[in-house]
């Protein structure tokens, strides 16, 4: 069955990086076989009230059942970024990291790899405190050929809850 998925990522830093992943299954002309339908809302992302990030967000979130947070170089540093994991786990959606650094971006460039969000992101699990990241697994798009792999990984993302 198709996964909603909403992605999470530095907006204004990744967003070239972001549209690869998110469109790699345009690419393939496999929408159905990939596993996951796209339900973020970079398109709308545009400066807005703290108030209407936040309502435009949640309103993204809903019917989705799985967010990969894709993984820049300032990813962890941005606090909409850290809102939509914890949006994400409370609300039970399956949640996956995907370093992005890797991808060329327009100018044929790649970055630096960045810090995981998913381990600044705690709950609590029988009693202790765990991060995130030791819940939820993290890939890498270029070296773990997420083109191919994307619908496992969403895929086995929910499992992991």
């Amino acid at each position: 069955m198709a996964k909603r998925v909403f992605f999470s990522f530095h907006y204004e830093r990744d967003i070239w990086r972001a549209s690869i992943v998110r469109n790699s299954w345009v690419v393939r002309n496999e929408r159905e076989d990939a596993g996951f339908w796209d339900a973020s809302l970079w398109e709308e992302a545009k400066r807005k009230g703290e108030e209407s990030i936040r309502r435009m967000i949640l309103k993204g979130l809903e019917n989705t059942s799985v967010s990969a947070v894709l993984i820049g170089a300032e990813t962890v540093t941005r606090e909409w970024v850290i809102f939509e994991i914890i949006e994400s786990f409370n609300r039970g959606n399956g949640l996956l990291g995907i370093f992005i650094d890797g991808i060329k971006d327009r100018t044929g460039r790649t970055d630096v790899r960045g810090l995981n969000p998913l381990s600044h992101v705690q709950t609590t699990r029988n009693g202790q405190t765990v991060l995130l990241s030791s819940i939820f697994r993290t890939y890498d798009w270029v070296t773990e050929d997420g083109y191919r792999n994307l619908a496992s990984w969403v895929e086995s993302s929910k499992a992991r809850l």
